[in-house]
């Protein structure tokens, strides 16, 4: 029987919105909040104005619709389950005349793409409807059907033609997802509204996605609790942290169980088979979400060893926190005085 493995809903959001002591937000703030249900899953915005101001709580308001707006907009083009969204259109018809979202997006998955060595494929669509996972009607597809998808999941196959804003699959077999990036563009670009509004404090959380702007609004740092896929309702620890994206990956976020066997919807492009790297979870953290976004799915394709390594090349743009299947956290060196945890962790070091 298959059973659907359900979204862990994180309490990174409560931990920064309630676990830093000082004076509470609504000392020095008034909050305007959103929920929406969007790209799959639940997504959080808290946007803070001062409290002593009617127009800088009015502009936190009309700030937070605007998010919601945003999201909507952002997800009606990149879909892939939108038959009318870009993406939708794209994979049905083999060409698309692309907004700049669209084109922005697809272009900087293709550089990280070609950067991890196509860890992070975008192009693995047609392997995972095999699996299952966009219409949820689970199956362990054979792998001589999976050989046969494999070729189409190639980069190589998506084109840009920058003069006519076009993008263009060139094979027929091929179709992509955005899935593990689009949220962290998303989130990305309401960090980017919320500037352009004026507002100085804001945390959003979009899924496994979390991203905050500026400092809390007593002038603390944002503290992000990042969960223990190993011990449901535990955390593995908690990120002091201001101006940067936290995303988490991990096989224990969507799965399916089959005769006791638990199968994830992270696959390895390599084979098309999920990801089995020795890693339980990847969190990156960077200034950057849509790189955070991608990263946290390749690093967990990659494991450990390569995502050490791939680190060490990319230290000025990114910090990393891995769970390996043995329970030990391997964390890197920028995060050692403001990532606290009770479990056992290993530094990691730049190269010299």
């Amino acid at each position: 029987m298959l059973l659907w493995g359900a979204f862990l809903l994180s309490a990174a959001l409560f931990l920064a919105l309630t676990g830093c002591g000082g004076p509470s937000k609504k000392d020095v703030s008034d909050e305007a909040e959103r929920s929406i249900f969007a790209m799959d899953t639940v997504m959080s915005i808290h946007v803070f104005g001062e409290g002593k101001d009617e127009a800088v709580d009015a502009s936190a308001e009309a700030a937070a619709d605007a998010a919601v707006e945003e999201i909507q907009r952002l997800e009606d083009l990149l879909s892939a389950t939108q038959e009318d969204s870009e993406i939708g259109v794209l994979n049905r018809k083999k060409t698309v005349k692309a907004s700049e979202d669209t084109l922005t997006l697809i272009r900087r998955a293709l550089e990280i793409g070609r950067e991890t060595d196509a860890r992070f494929n975008i192009a693995v669509y047609p392997l995972i409807k095999a699996w299952g996972f966009p219409d949820r009607d689970y199956r362990i597809p054979s792998g001589e059907e999976l050989d046969e998808l494999l070729p189409a999941a190639d980069l190589f196959f998506i084109q840009i033609d920058e003069n006519s804003g076009t993008i263009v699959l060139t094979d027929d077999r091929t179709e992509i997802d955005l899935g593990g990036i689009a949220k962290g563009y998303t989130s990305a670009c309401l960090m980017e509204l919320f500037r352009d509004k004026g507002i100085e404090h804001a945390i959003v959380s979009l899924g496994g996605n979390v991203q905050v702007l500026g400092t809390k609004p007593d002038g603390d740092p944002w503290r992000i609790g990042i969960e223990d896929p190993l011990k449901q309702g535990d955390l593995l620890g908690i990120l002091e942290t201001a101006d940067c994206a936290v995303v988490t990956s991990g096989g224990y976020e969507r799965y399916f169980e089959e005769d006791g066997k638990k199968y994830h919807h992270i696959l390895n492009p390599a084979d098309g088979y999920p990801a089995d790297s020795g890693l339980v979870s990847a969190t990156v953290i960077s200034p950057d979400g849509t790189l955070a976004d991608a990263l946290s799915t390749a690093l967990f394709v990659m494991g450990k060893e390569s995502a050490i390594t791939f680190w060490q090349k990319h230290a000025g743009e990114f910090d990393f926190i891995l769970l390996d299947d043995e329970g030990m956290l391997w964390v890197s060196e920028g995060l050692e005085d403001i990532f606290m945890t009770a479990r056992q962790e290993q530094i990691v070091e730049k190269m010299s």
